[in-house]
């Protein structure tokens, strides 16, 4: 993606299900499950840049000692500080002889990671300042064990002021306006509710005493019922781990599946994670042992080792996100390597059209270097059209008898695919750059170009993952790509036209930000129709006071009065550099929905291009980001 947003956040869990004295035999490592950590989580570090953190819980533990314990950090390459600090704590534990790696009860005791309860994430921050205290995990602590709690999530909910006043009406009195803070604070809710009445349940029984109180307490905790109750209202998209202080686990997935969940589970170790693939990595296991969790399914491990699936919230149409098949998850995921290549394939015959089936003279490339997968899959369709066409013209003159030396060499050499490496990006200045925004000269430096990869009077077709804002098209990538002179520059996007906000994990809430709305508006305006402007946002805001079931897509009537093609050429228009060494022609070509469903069968959350939202939610969000544009206010819409 060319664009830079911020996205989804990943997550990860680790429950050692022996002792620790198994894996310092088995593995000859006494840390194997933090180690096991830090590697699920750097191998999802493309889910976070912002920040990271981690957690532990240590089980049974006696009174009086400590047994739970978190660090984060938002500093510059955070996970690995985070793990060289605890890593530090650890061997100057033991160059004081406190901890003997023969001894995995000194590891225990004395190194704050020495747990059999892992929770990890890596934060990609959609909202919220950018301050340690906005890192997961969150944490709730009290005296009782089973009321401690500790909770990292890769969410974003649409109605976090009605989670808040439903906080209020409960008695509380919630500080932030953040949904990580009223996410912890109602599980947390229903966490003291389920131990209070255990509590007063076992007070009164004459078979039970003193510490023997919370030993069931602990036991008989029904955590699926915890989260059922918190969660009943929840409206957005979640993937959340958490941990109790008596030992407790939990993932759990919100109804539509929106948000990804992926786990294993064996004798030695249940660990889940946002994507398949660093699982499979990781702790060594085939494709068929890596397990996808339902939407509204819960998880639960009992610090005991029992563990259970229930269903807690009644599933929904299954609308997961389609962005994460696209450009967010690593792509060496089996199934999203295929996906991301059937992606550029379904674009070919768009492309092909667009170079006037001019082959010998177009060279083909991809920008940034996630589009690799797609653009591969792409050229290998453009080879196959091609082979068909050469195929049939061989055909062709042998029925004729006319096959000749210059024939074969002008159908077979002279008009064949050709692909070049030709933009490469300067990740150090990207994020030089990010840091200081205010320097937008340096922005059309992002990407430099490899000279002499294309001929003058060539086409120069690119790939990109999508096309968000334009930003960075406008700013860098046309301008450079143009310096080799093509004929004709077309940017090809696997993805279709961005035109409505996301709000179940993604920052794209401002919909005035998206260069497709940005098109249909000028044209809009162009044609002499802008009082439809103006209707759209009356009913917008009709739309306030209606109960949910009654919302509906209203912003859409913006886009139905032009084609899909009108709106591209609008686009490439409007991303066109002003720069007068180049005058070629600019063309924009879009992923077509039907494509991109063909392509993603099991991923049909997108919503984003087409304004059809799974939850109610996610019409309020979009009508108050119209509402927002119309009455000229920044900000997020929710």
């Amino acid at each position: 993606m060319s664009d830079p947003i911020k996205h989804e956040c990943g997550v990860a869990l680790i429950r050692l299900m022996q002792p620790m004295s198994y894996y310092l035999d088995k593995y000859r490592n006494p840390l194997w499950g933090f180690n096991k950590l830090f590697l699920l989580m750097e191998k999802q570090h493309n889910r976070g840049q912002d920040g990271a953190g981690i957690g532990s819980v240590k089980l049974n533990v006696q009174p009086g000692l400590p047994y739970m314990f978190r660090e984060r950090s938002i500093k510059p390459n955070s996970l690995t500080r985070i793990f060289k600090k605890a890593l530090g704590q650890y061997n100057s534990l033991k160059k004081v002889g406190v901890v003997d790696e023969s001894q995995p009860a000194t590891i225990k005791h004395h190194f704050d990671f020495g747990a059999e309860l892992y929770i990890g994430h890596l934060r990609y921050g959609t909202s919220g300042g950018y301050s340690e205290s906005s890192c997961h995990p969150f944490f709730r602590k009290n005296n009782w064990p089973t009321k401690n709690l500790m909770v990292a999530g890769n969410f974003n909910m649409t109605n976090t002021g009605q989670l808040n006043d439903r906080l209020i009406a409960m008695g509380q009195h919630p500080v932030f306006n953040t949904d990580t803070q009223t996410i912890l604070e109602e599980i947390g809710f229903e966490l003291d509710q389920e131990h209070d009445s255990l509590y007063h349940k076992y007070r009164e029984d004459p078979e039970k005493h003193g510490s023997e109180i919370a030993h069931w307490i602990s036991h008989d905790m029904d955590l699926a019922s915890v989260l059922e109750r918190a969660s009943c209202e929840w409206d957005g998209g979640y993937s959340i781990v958490g941990v109790t202080g008596n030992g407790d686990s939990f993932a759990i997935r919100d109804p539509w599946g929106i948000r990804p969940m992926f786990y294993i589970q064996d004798d030695e170790v249940v660990s889940f994670a946002s994507e398949r693939a660093p699982l499979m990595t990781v702790f060594g296991k085939k494709l068929e042992e890596v397990h996808e969790l339902s939407p509204g399914e819960a998880f639960v491990i009992k610090a005991d080792g029992r563990s259970f699936r229930r269903m807690i919230r009644e599933p929904g149409e299954r609308k997961s996100c389609s962005f994460e098949r696209i450009y967010f998850s690593r792509g060496n995921d089996h199934d999203i390597y295929l996906e991301r290549k059937a992606l550029g394939a379904a674009l070919a015959e768009q492309v092909r059209g667009a170079i006037d089936n001019d082959f010998g003279h177009s060279v083909f490339s991809f920008i940034p270097n996630t589009a690799e997968v797609a653009y591969k899959g792409m050229i290998q369709e453009l080879r196959r059209i091609r082979r068909s066409q050469v195929k049939a013209a061989i055909l062709e003159r042998l029925a004729a008898g006319t096959v000749t030396e210059a024939f074969l060499d002008e159908v077979i050499m002279d008009n064949w695919p050709r692909s070049e490496k030709v933009a490469n990006k300067d990740i150090k200045l990207r994020t030089f750059i990010s840091k200081e925004s205010s320097r937008l000269e340096l922005a059309t430096h992002v990407y430099d170009i490899t000279y002499g990869t294309v001929n003058p009077g060539d086409n120069l077709v690119v790939v990109d993952d999508s096309i968000v804002r334009g930003t960075t098209l406008r700013q860098s990538v046309i301008g450079i790509l143009a310096r080799l002179q093509p004929r004709k520059i077309i940017i090809v996007s696997t993805a279709p036209q961005i035109r409505y906000p996301d709000c179940y994990g993604i920052d794209m809430s401002q919909i005035e930000k998206f260069i497709a709305f940005e098109a249909a508006v000028s044209l809009l305006k162009e044609s002499g129709e802008e009082r439809l402007l103006k209707s759209i946002y009356d009913e917008c805001k009709d739309q306030e006071s209606l109960p949910n079931e009654m919302l509906t897509n209203r912003v859409a009537r913006l886009y139905e009065a032009f084609t899909d093609d009108q709106i591209s050429e609008r686009i490439a228009d409007l991303v066109r550099p002003r720069i007068d060494y180049w005058n070629g022609e600019l063309k924009l070509i879009f992923q077509k929905v039907s494509d991109l469903r063909k392509a993603l069968p099991e991923h049909r959350g997108d919503w984003y291009f087409t304004g059809e939202y799974p939850t109610p939610g996610g019409y309020r969000v979009l009508n108050s980001a119209y509402i927002n544009f119309f009455e000229q206010r920044k900000g997020r819409s929710y």
